[in-house]
């Protein structure tokens, strides 16, 4: 996806969590790749003032059990994601490609329900 600032879609832009206190460290989404899984999922934030040292406590707090192969650390205000309200004007041009849609193929008999 585009970054905010030339994404041709509203509401695209990075949340805004607001200005960080002066004795706040900033706020960090955790990322982690399990032993068995080919992506990453979001197992929750937490504050750090870098990087290295979000790796670190995401280690700690969120890969207790050695479940963890890989953890992400992204700065919270460096994430950017479309609104659920426009949803319509993001997912639009999809509707427009029928071919993409199954109902030009015929599903031999043998095959069965699906």
């Amino acid at each position: 996806m585009s970054s905010p600032e030339t994404s041709p879609y509203k509401g695209t832009e990075a949340a805004d969590h607001g200005p960080a206190r002066h004795n706040e460290w900033p706020l960090w989404e955790i990322f982690i790749r399990g032993q068995h899984g080919l992506s990453h999922r979001h197992v929750g934030s937490l504050h750090a003032p870098d990087a290295e040292m979000a790796i670190k406590n995401a280690r700690d707090v969120y890969t207790r059990r050695n479940e963890g192969v890989s953890i992400w650390a992204v700065e919270a205000d460096h994430i950017a994601a479309s609104s659920p309200e426009e949803k319509g004007s993001l997912y639009e041009p999809s509707n427009a490609k029928v071919y993409r849609h199954p109902t030009f193929f015929d599903i031999p008999e043998e095959v069965g329900a699906m």
